[in-house]
């Protein structure tokens, strides 16, 4: 049964939610599943914003079907080609063979990468500011290359200006029965999702997002619709500093993000320590993960909201403990900079975690050794104590001297 609900003027969100799915792009945990946005504009002519996945293409199409409400289908824009929103091209030139399918130039050769159309005569390519009239709805086309996709733009509607913004703005988790961000709380309800999804998916390419912000900047925005999450219009400047905080690699937050890999316990057992004399001396904001346990995409997302990490890890086969330097791989791919950093390494018999530790912090931007690297030789011993305080008051300081409170 359709689901429809209308969110302009002649404006209808056509979209759905999945909770059935359990990782997003088969990588990341969605335990509160997702949402797929796609918007339906009826005017003297008819344009469909994007599409949605495979897994809720009935419910899609019978949406579609119903605000159409037996007339055709002018247009299909589609501002991004990953197959969670472009699933049902295929079958709505099928059942409008007419339609005219708005992209650019690498839209049409993805299309022809994943689908056999064969319907090049359907193409109405756009280029950067191409403006398209509906009747009372004109629709304008802007260039996000590489937010995060190379093909990726957004289209801004100019009569009741909103942006239909692709992936950008987007969050994992499903609709709760209502689909604008001010029915929710957001905060409490999507944020940390929100930042897990940009971090994890659109996080490498901060220069490409600070480009889209500052061209964006120009024009009038009442309403975001983005293609996953909640639609914004009220307070839409909290939305937006988010994404200008996140692509500019600035922490949201002052505090410490601890997470380490122990196989037997003794590095856990300091990490444990240096939370608890941070503690001590009032330090509020900390979060604790075990990598071998915590989904990476978890750790990440609190990277890159909080100052500072402390990161523990044993000597393993003369290397890294494997899952640690996997995380730090895909923190340095994601292209996270800007943060400081203190150490711990264990071994019993070869000295290797401290230096490769090292190596791979200052290899990513930005980032700064805080305090001498506490190493351990199998377990912690008394006598050190009075070293790891020095670690535990070096880190201390660096947070009072950026400013926590």
């Amino acid at each position: 049964m359709y689901y429809v609900q209308e969110i302009a003027d002649s404006i209808h969100w056509v979209g759905g939610s999945d909770r059935r799915l359990e990782r997003f792009e088969n990588m990341f945990p969605i335990p509160h599943g997702v949402a797929y946005n796609s918007y339906l504009i009826m005017d003297e002519k008819t344009a469909l914003i994007d599409t949605v996945d495979s897994s809720i293409s009935a419910l899609y199409l019978e949406n579609v079907t119903h605000v159409l409400g037996g007339r055709s289908l002018d247009y299909l824009v589609i501002n991004h080609m990953e197959p969670d929103h472009c699933a049902n091209i295929e079958e709505l030139v099928r059942r409008y063979p007419d339609v005219k399918i708005v992209g650019n130039s690498k839209t049409f050769q993805f299309i022809e990468q994943f689908y056999s159309l064969n319907k090049s005569e359907n193409y109405c390519e756009v280029k950067e500011g191409d403006q398209l009239a509906l009747g009372k709805h004109t629709l304008q086309f802007f260039f996000a290359p590489m937010v995060h996709w190379p093909e990726v733009m957004v289209t801004y509607e100019q009569t009741e200006k909103i942006l239909f913004s692709a992936d950008a703005f987007g969050t994992f988790g499903a609709h709760p029965g209502t689909i604008f961000s001010d029915q929710v709380d957001f905060e409490h309800v999507y944020l940390d999702e929100a930042r897990r999804y940009y971090a994890n998916i659109v996080g490498k390419y901060g220069i490409q997002v600070q480009a889209a912000l500052k061209k964006l900047a120009a024009l009038e925005i009442r309403m975001i619709c983005s293609v996953h999450g909640p639609v914004w219009r009220k307070n839409l400047a909290y939305i937006l500093d988010k994404y200008d905080r996140w692509s500019r690699y600035e922490p949201e937050q002052k505090g410490v993000v601890l997470l380490y890999a122990s196989m037997y316990g003794n590095t856990e057992n300091v990490m444990n320590r240096i939370a608890g004399k941070l503690g001590e001396k009032g330090v509020r904001d900390m979060r604790m993960y075990d990598v071998s346990k915590t989904h990476p995409s978890y750790i990440i997302a609190d990277a890159w909201k909080y100052s500072h990490m402390v990161i523990g890890a044993p000597t393993y086969n003369m290397g890294l403990y494997f899952v640690m330097e996997a995380l730090l791989h895909e923190m340095a791919g994601l292209n996270l900079q800007n943060r400081k950093v203190a150490l711990v390494g264990n071994y019993t018999w070869a000295c290797k975690s401290v230096p490769i530790l090292r190596n791979l912090i200052e290899n990513m931007k930005k980032m700064q050794i805080v305090g001498k690297p506490f190493e351990v030789n199998s377990a912690m011993k008394a006598a050190q104590e009075p070293e790891l305080d020095k670690l535990v008051e070096d880190i201390y300081t660096s947070l009072i001297a950026d400013g926590y409170q």
